[in-house]
């Protein structure tokens, strides 16, 4: 049952196929979402999925907005136990809650606290086991916090995610955050969410309905995949918007119209 309220979403980011080799190896997705619609369980999905069984995916997660046991809390509802796959090196966890970059008036650049998570970063992947390297998935799942710690320095942020977008072709690996648009929301779109929405190869937004609330559904989902270019043969861009439902063990997908 799972597997088939996965359908449309797994279909939309192309997961629908085989678990290796990764599909989203070398992509990039950004998560939009706002205060009425938050995206964060298009986040937990995709840490249910990369870590399945038949997977080999390691995930180097940057937490800047909750602690481990709020995911491990939320995962163990999904079925997937977030303390084992860290004993077992699948899923190592960043703690960025209490990050805070130097202020320009303490003598340093807010830049470098950002510079030194990179290069945490760079140094876990590199310290990983060869067949390993090949299947490393990197999650902020705040863009909007790393611009807090970086104390509002949006050039900092980009710098850092142009980096960790180097990874995706230095290492194969994908890249996959979560930001809040309606942050921006007093201000013209900044260069920020233009350049990340520029970057990413699936641009996914959690948005309310168009119609107003509705009990039986959350929101909207809108997921842009990029068209792509490999040895295998190239595809053009693909839009998919489907409805959601988030439940306690589980996110029911559907067509909107096709639920009566």
């Amino acid at each position: 049952m799972e597997n088939q309220n996965l359908n449309l979403l797994d279909r939309a980011l192309g997961l629908d196929g085989p678990s290796e080799p990764w599909p989203l190896s070398g992509r990039v997705v950004l998560i939009e979402d706002c205060v009425e619609t938050s995206g964060s369980f298009v986040l937990h999905q995709l840490v249910k999925r990369s870590l399945s069984p038949t997977s080999s995916n390691v995930i180097i997660f940057v937490a800047f907005a909750n602690p481990f046991s709020h995911y491990d809390r939320i995962l163990r509802k999904l079925g997937c136990n977030l303390v084992t796959q860290r004993d077992n090196k699948r899923f190592i966890f960043f703690d960025m809650l209490m990050l805070r970059c130097p202020d320009v008036d303490e003598g340093k650049s807010s830049e470098g606290g950002l510079v030194l998570l990179y290069e945490k970063i760079l140094k876990t992947i590199c310290g990983l086991p060869g067949d390993k390297k090949d299947y490393v998935t990197i999650m902020i799942d705040d863009i909007s916090l790393v611009e807090v710690a970086a104390n509002g320095g949006s050039d900092y942020v980009l710098d850092f995610l142009h980096y960790c977008h180097a990874l995706t072709s230095e290492f194969d690996c994908s890249l996959i955050t979560l930001n809040h648009e309606d942050v921006y929301s007093s201000m013209e779109r900044p260069t920020l969410i233009l350049q990340m929405e520029y970057l990413a190869d699936i641009l996914i937004k959690a948005e309310p309905l168009s119609t107003g609330l509705a009990t039986d559904v959350h929101g909207q989902l809108t997921v842009l995949n990029k068209g792509t270019s490999h040895r295998l043969g190239s595809s053009g861009n693909k839009i998919h918007n489907f409805h959601y439902k988030v439940k306690e063990n589980s996110v029911e997908y559907f067509y909107p119209g096709s639920r009566i």
